[in-house]
């Protein structure tokens, strides 16, 4: 939400720097739930290092709805906000260094930055980004086949299929193993339609 945004507005760095030791410092293994389903978010999470996920549970199935990555932050932003239970769970995937601001210094931060020229567009362009993001999630689950949301994963964002375990990729593609397994094996004959 903010920190991963210092490296572009290097005019707020005072601020980043005033509230690093808010922030705890965890050195967690992989499968760690970092905020559990129906618990409200109490802290903005920021990885310095490792992949995390956003689930949620379906009836004993577990449906991932995104993942996150080096120097990106991730909370239960709806929870965070609102103060209210949050509908997804956020675990990591792999062994991960995060940072956790907890929500009193994340609000009074932001009231702080508030007051600083340009930061009110920073935030409508990041919040912008990540709306557009999800609405293009959104549509693509309707419109496109879990074939071509495989091949989109590809071609936009590889690095989540060379570091994501399959089942966590099947689950986000709306798919089962069995059926991404055989999604994979006809791209690699070169049968790209479907």
């Amino acid at each position: 939400m903010l920190f991963h945004f210092s490296n572009r507005f290097p005019q707020l760095n005072a601020f980043w720097d005033k509230y690093l030791p808010f922030q705890k410092r965890m050195d967690v293994p992989a499968k760690t739930i970092l905020l559990e389903e129906g618990k409200i978010s109490q802290n903005y999470i920021f990885i310095e290092k490792g992949c995390v996920r956003l689930f949620f549970n379906n009836n004993g199935e577990e449906k991932t709805v995104q993942f996150f990555f080096e120097n990106e932050g991730v909370t239960s932003f709806d929870s965070f906000v609102n103060n209210i239970p949050s509908q997804c769970a956020i675990e990591t995937i792999e062994p991960a260094v995060i940072y956790m601001l907890p929500k009193q210094y994340a609000i009074q931060m932001i009231e702080e930055l508030m007051l600083e020229r340009d930061f009110a567009q920073m935030m409508l362009q990041m919040f912008a980004l990540r709306q557009t993001h999800y609405v293009n999630e959104f549509i693509s689950f309707i419109r496109d086949t879990p074939e071509q949301r495989y091949q989109n994963l590809l071609k936009e964002r590889p690095h989540i299929v060379q570091r994501v375990p399959q089942h966590y990729i099947a689950s986000y593609l709306g798919v089962t193993t069995v059926h991404l397994s055989r999604i994979k094996s006809k791209i690699a004959k070169g049968k790209t339609h479907f």
